[in-house]
């Protein structure tokens, strides 16, 4: 701990390291991907809930997102203890350093909802697709105890305590996937600015069934080339915008099925078996954009991983609405 700053009733210290915000039920993966993916095996001086601080993590290349873990949903890139008396001092406290701020709460539920009353307005609400995520700075605390709060006015994510909610349609999609195509549409025009699929694009997604991702996609106004054995939801057969084959997707060629403004698969395989088909597509030059889940066998394949994210173009994520996956985006 360092630089210690002082104002009548409230004291600042900046933190060394950086404390690592974990998907829900996540923080052992996120663990786990600390010592497996980035070799860094020291365990957290504190934890806080969800919140994992690491005095010693190395700070030098923050900047890179594949420096920081996918299973960290927001990274507190410059953490500091901030020590008050009152709910005004804690939010006074928090203003002065920046305008907009997103609480994590694991305790002290109410408290921290008097100080985010008196911050200025952040959307925290659940969202109903689609939506944009405005990219500008948000910081992220976390109450410790009732006079404690730890801090970062940067992080390493726009979205508000780095996690996405949307409303959820539990009548019209055929199955709950549906949510991460939002989710990594969303994410994929954050990252890149890319527009959502729209009236007059072709999509081709393997796998498609029983079409939780088609319904988005049509629900956008796209067509899409549907792919699997078994055949979709039955309102997804008789929609217009829809065009089904029966096959395995992964043994048809590019040329088999034309130039796509997306392709698209959240099939369960092999993340060996993925990466040579995405490669394959790219090649090709019949798509623009793809989102794919790397489906994890056992114990994450790194080596696989590093690979999907070495290539040029790519982010990879781990979504709120993945588990034991992760999220691969190419767009341009």
């Amino acid at each position: 701990m360092s630089d210690n700053i002082i104002q009548s009733n409230v004291s600042r210290t900046k933190l060394k390291g950086v404390a690592f915000l974990a998907y829900p039920e996540m923080s052992g993966m996120l663990k786990t991907e600390l010592s497996g993916r980035l070799h860094f095996d020291s365990k957290p001086i504190a934890q806080y809930g969800d919140l994992l601080y690491y005095e010693d993590f190395p700070t030098d290349n923050l900047s890179d997102p594949n420096v920081l873990p996918y299973w960290s949903r927001c990274t507190m890139l410059e953490p500091e203890l901030i020590k008050f008396k009152s709910i005004g001092e804690a939010s006074g406290a928090l203003k002065s350093i920046q305008r907009s701020w997103a609480p994590y709460q694991y305790q002290l539920f109410r408290r921290a909802n008097l100080i985010q009353e008196k911050l200025p307005y952040v959307n925290l609400k659940v969202r109903k697709f689609p939506t944009k995520i405005p990219s500008s700075p948000i910081g992220l605390y976390t109450l410790i105890d009732e006079n404690t709060m730890i801090c970062s006015a940067k992080t390493s994510s726009f979205i508000p305590a780095g996690q996405i909610v949307f409303e959820e349609d539990h009548e019209n999609p055929p199955s709950r996937a549906y949510l991460k195509i939002q989710e990594s549409l969303t994410m994929a025009n954050l990252l890149n600015g890319t527009e959502l699929p729209k009236a007059g694009e072709r999509c081709f997604e393997a796998g498609a069934c029983p079409g939780g991702w088609t319904w988005v996609l049509v629900g956008l106004g796209a067509q899409v080339y549907a792919v699997d054995r078994a055949e979709l939801a039955p309102d997804l057969m008789k929609n217009s915008l829809v065009t089904f084959q029966a096959h395995d997707a992964f043994t048809l060629k590019p040329q088999d099925i034309g130039y796509c403004d997306w392709v698209l698969s959240d099939v369960i395989c092999y993340p060996e078996r993925l990466l040579k088909w995405v490669k394959e597509w790219l090649s090709s030059g019949l798509c623009r954009n793809m989102i794919c889940t790397i489906k994890m066998q056992g114990e994450p394949e790194w080596d696989v991983i590093r690979q999907f994210a070495e290539i040029p173009g790519s982010r990879i994520v781990h979504l709120n609405y993945n588990k034991h996956e992760l999220t691969w985006i190419h767009t341009v």
